[in-house]
């Protein structure tokens, strides 16, 4: 997939975070796909700033799991597997279910209808196998529980993660059978949480983050 160009090169001096950010976006956004090789000097002429911001981003996103690099050959977008999911979707639940915890008490009518309208919007982004779409959908729908557990720092370390996995998730609603499920686990969810059914709640949202 080719690189929007920017309709006009970031100002100067331009902060190494901005490029930082670019980059993990285009990558989340797919805009970057899967093993593709990542050339600074182009990436570089695309955001207007020299090699340098653009190395050190590529370094962090490195770090982060987003990029591999085989010395003095290539760097490249890395390439999401079942393995790590099967690393991440653990920690994800459990700080999910956490949230949850801390959220019952606090949801609105509000928030029912957000979820819902959420849900509704994850189904028909299935519907016409829209991957992008509905792994929107579905980290909307999930936000307003984890934005309601009035928690800071459990939302930062979940907002984290996210970045993560939602390389993950594209591939997993890329699959009009295993989406479907989501959608359904999603309506018992909001249904039990309209009950104040919290033992429930807990026992659906992990079964939503299931790989089985």
């Amino acid at each position: 997939m080719p690189i929007p160009t920017t309709a006009q090169s970031l100002e100067r001096p331009i902060l190494r975070e901005a490029v930082y950010e670019q980059l993990r976006d285009w990558i989340i956004a797919g805009v970057l796909e899967p093993e593709e090789v990542l050339r600074d000097q182009e990436l570089a002429e695309r955001l207007g700033v020299s090699r340098t911001p653009v190395r050190e981003a590529l370094r962090r996103l490195e770090d982060e799991g987003l990029v591999e690099t085989a010395k003095n050959r290539w760097t490249r977008v890395k390439l999401v597997d079942l393995e790590q999911a099967r690393q991440i979707y653990p920690i994800v639940r459990a700080l999910e279910l956490l949230a949850l915890e801390l959220a019952l008490p606090h949801l609105t009518k509000a928030d029912f209808a957000e979820m819902h309208a959420a849900n509704q919007e994850l189904q028909a982004a299935l519907e016409r196998r829209d991957p992008d779409a509905a792994t929107r959908a579905d980290v909307r729908l999930h936000g307003v529980i984890i934005g309601r557990s009035q928690n800071p720092e459990l939302v930062a370390m979940l907002a984290g993660l996210k970045r993560k996995y939602t390389l993950l998730e594209r591939l997993y609603f890329g699959s009009a059978s295993l989406g479907g499920r989501s959608v359904r686990d999603h309506g018992r969810l909001i249904r039990a949480l309209k009950k104040g059914d919290l033992e429930v709640a807990k026992a659906l949202l992990a079964e939503n983050w299931s790989l089985e």
